[in-house]
C-alpha cells in the first residue's frame, strides 16, 4: 500500500513539474515595459499593414494570375524591398495575429484557435512603444481570439468591428475608443479614412505607430462597387497540385479533406467554383491595395514617406486549390507563405530583396528596433531590420518552426508540426494513422512529390524530425495546448465527391501470404 503511495506521489510531483515546464516566458521576468535602448537610433515613425488571408503569390508583379492587380504594392516591391520568403508560424487567423503583437509561437502565447480570448498576461509591442511616447493606433480587424471590438491595450487611438465585420455598411459595425458607431461605407474605404484621421491629429512632435489591419481580402469575398468585374476578362490558371494525378505519395486527409469544406469537390460545403472565387478574391484585394497607395500618398504630402518605415503583410496564406483544397491552417506553402514588403528610403535601397526566411514573429522584435528598442528576451522571433538595410547577420535561424493544433469545428485538419529550411520541409502529424511529409523545395517548390518513403531520403527524415524536437523543447512547445469546445463542426463531404481515400499499399499486410510460406 505504501509502495502505491508513494508511486502515486512521484507521478503527481512530475506533471507537477511538467506543467510548470510548459509555463514559458511570455513577459519579462519583473513584469515591466521597460527596454533597453540601441545607441544612436532616433525613433522612426512606423506604418504597419496587415491584410487577411493575402497569399504570398497574389501580387502583380509575380504575374501569377493575370487577373492580380496590386500597382502600389508592386511599388513597393521596387523602390523598396521584396521579402520572398516570408512566412507565419502558424497559419490561422488569432494565432497569427498574436504572434505579430507578442513576437511569440503559438504554442507559447497559447492563441491557437480562432475562438477563445487572449491571455490578459501576454504583451503587446504597442506597449512597448506606448512606455518610450510613441502615439499608438490600431484601425481595422482586431481578431487575435475571440476578444469584443472594445480597445486592447497598448493603443492610444482605437478603430475596431466585432470578429470578421462587414464589407458592407452597418448601422453599430464600429467601435471608435469605446463608442459604437455607424459604418458608413466599404469597409476598406472607412479604415483607409480613420487611418488618415489618425495620422492628421496626431501630436507633431512625437513620433507614431499605425497598425492598420484590413478585413479584406477574408472571405466571403465582397468587392467594392467600383472593382467588381475587373478580373471577369482573364482565365483561371488552376495549380497542378489541384489534379491527384499529379501528386505522388499524399496523406490520406489530404486525399480526404479534397471533399469537405476545405476542399474543391465540396468548398464550403456548396458547389462554388474556384476560379470564379479567385476572381473576386482579386478584386476585393484591389481596394486593399488602393489603401497602401492613399496611406503613402498622405505621408508624401506630409513630408514623412522618406522616413517612415512601412511594413506590409498577410496574416497567412490562402488556397485556391493547391493539393486539392482551400483555405489555409496546414503547412503546405500556399497555406503558410505570405507576401511581405518594406518601404523606408532612409534605410532601404531600391530593389532589396531579403532572401533569408523571416516571419510574424519576427515583426515585433522588427519594430522594436526600428522605434531604437532592443526586443526582450523571451520573444522568439528576430529583427529583420538589419537584412533591410542589406547588412548580413551571422545568426540567421536555417529553419523555421510551424504548428497547428486540430480545431473541432474544422475537424477535417490534424494537429501539425513543421520545419521549413531553404531546402527541404518536413512535416509531422499527431493524431492520425498516417504518413509524414518530406518535400525537396528547391527541386520541387509545388510539393508534388512526398520523399518521406524514399531511402535517399532516410537521414534527412531523421535528422529534421530531431531538430524539430530541439526547436520545440528550446521554445518550451513540448506539449499540446487543449481548449474547449466552442461552436458547432463543418464535418460533412458531399455523397457525389471523391471517395475516402484507401490505405496505402505499405500499411497493408498480407497474412494469408506469410501462413502460405
Amino acid at each position: 500500500m505504501q509502495k502505491k503511495y508513494f508511486i502515486a506521489v512521484v507521478l503527481w510531483l512530475s506533471a507537477i513539474v511538467s506543467i510548470h515546464a510548459q509555463n514559458a516566458e511570455v513577459r519579462q521576468k519583473d513584469g515591466s515595459l521597460e527596454l533597453a535602448k540601441i545607441d544612436h537610433v532616433k525613433p522612426r515613425n512606423i506604418v504597419f499593414i496587415l491584410a487577411d488571408d493575402h497569399r504570398y503569390d497574389a501580387l502583380g508583379f509575380l504575374h501569377t494570375q493575370d487577373f492580380i492587380e496590386t500597382p502600389n504594392l508592386d511599388r513597393i516591391a521596387r523602390e523598396g524591398a521584396y521579402l520572398p520568403n516570408a512566412f507565419v508560424s502558424n497559419s490561422l487567423c488569432s494565432p497569427s495575429r498574436a504572434s505579430i503583437l507578442t513576437g511569440l509561437y503559438s504554442h507559447k502565447h497559447k492563441v491557437i484557435d480562432n475562438e477563445h480570448p487572449v491571455s490578459p498576461d501576454l504583451i503587446f509591442f504597442p506597449q512597448y512603444l506606448q512606455k518610450v511616447g510613441y502615439q499608438t493606433a490600431m484601425v481595422g480587424k482586431w481578431h487575435a481570439g475571440n476578444d469584443s471590438d472594445e480597445p486592447k491595450r497598448g493603443f492610444d487611438y482605437w478603430l475596431s468591428f466585432k470578429g470578421q465585420g462587414s464589407y458592407l455598411p452597418e448601422k453599430k459595425g464600429l467601435n471608435l475608443n469605446g463608442k459604437h458607431i455607424a459604418q458608413k461605407g466599404y469597409i476598406t474605404d472607412e479604415l483607409t479614412g480613420y487611418a488618415i484621421d489618425f495620422l492628421s491629429h496626431r501630436d507633431k512632435k512625437r513620433p507614431f505607430m499605425l497598425y492598420l489591419a484590413h478585413k479584406g481580402v477574408h472571405a466571403d469575398f465582397i468587392p467594392a462597387e467600383r472593382d467588381k468585374g475587373r478580373a471577369a476578362k482573364y482565365e483561371f490558371k488552376p495549380p497542378r497540385t489541384m489534379d491527384p494525378k499529379n501528386v505522388q505519395g499524399a496523406p490520406m486527409w489530404v486525399q480526404n479533406q479534397r471533399n469537405s469544406w476545405h476542399g474543391v469537390d465540396f468548398p464550403y460545403h456548396s458547389d462554388l467554383d474556384i476560379g470564379s472565387y479567385y476572381k473576386r478574391y482579386a478584386e476585393t484585394l484591389h481596394s486593399v491595395d488602393e489603401s497602401v497607395g492613399k496611406v503613402m500618398d498622405y505621408l508624401q504630402k506630409e513630408g514623412l514617406l522618406q522616413s517612415t518605415l512601412i511594413i506590409y503583410m498577410g496574416d497567412n496564406g490562402f488556397q485556391f486549390g493547391e493539393h486539392g483544397l482551400i483555405d489555409k491552417r496546414n503547412a503546405y506553402e500556399a497555406s503558410m507563405r505570405i507576401p511581405m514588403l518594406a518601404y523606408c528610403p532612409d534605410l532601404i535601397k531600391p530593389g532589396t530583396v531579403v532572401k533569408q526566411v523571416v516571419a510574424n514573429i519576427d515583426v515585433a522584435p522588427t519594430l522594436l528596433e526600428a522605434a531604437g528598442l532592443k526586443a526582450p528576451a523571451y520573444m522568439d522571433g528576430m529583427s529583420y531590420l538589419p537584412l533591410l538595410e542589406g547588412k548580413s547577420v551571422d545568426n540567421w535561424r536555417k529553419g523555421l518552426l510551424y504548428e497547428y493544433y486540430w480545431e473541432r469545428s474544422f475537424p477535417q485538419t490534424p494537429t501539425m508540426h513543421a520545419l521549413r529550411t531553404d531546402q527541404y520541409k518536413y512535416i509531422r502529424y499527431y493524431g492520425i494513422w498516417d504518413t509524414d511529409e518530406l518535400y525537396d523545395i528547391q527541386a520541387d517548390p509545388l510539393e508534388t512529390k512526398n520523399l518521406i518513403r524514399d531511402p535517399k531520403y532516410a537521414s534527412t527524415v531523421k535528422a529534421m524530425n530531431k531538430e524539430l524536437f530541439e526547436a520545440l523543447a528550446d521554445t518550451k512547445g513540448m506539449y499540446l495546448p487543449l481548449t474547449t469546445d466552442v461552436g458547432g463542426q463543418s464535418n460533412l463531404r458531399n455523397k457525389y465527391g471523391a471517395p475516402e481515400a484507401k490505405f496505402p499499399d505499405y500499411l497493408i499486410k498480407d497474412t494469408k501470404a506469410r501462413k502460405k510460406k
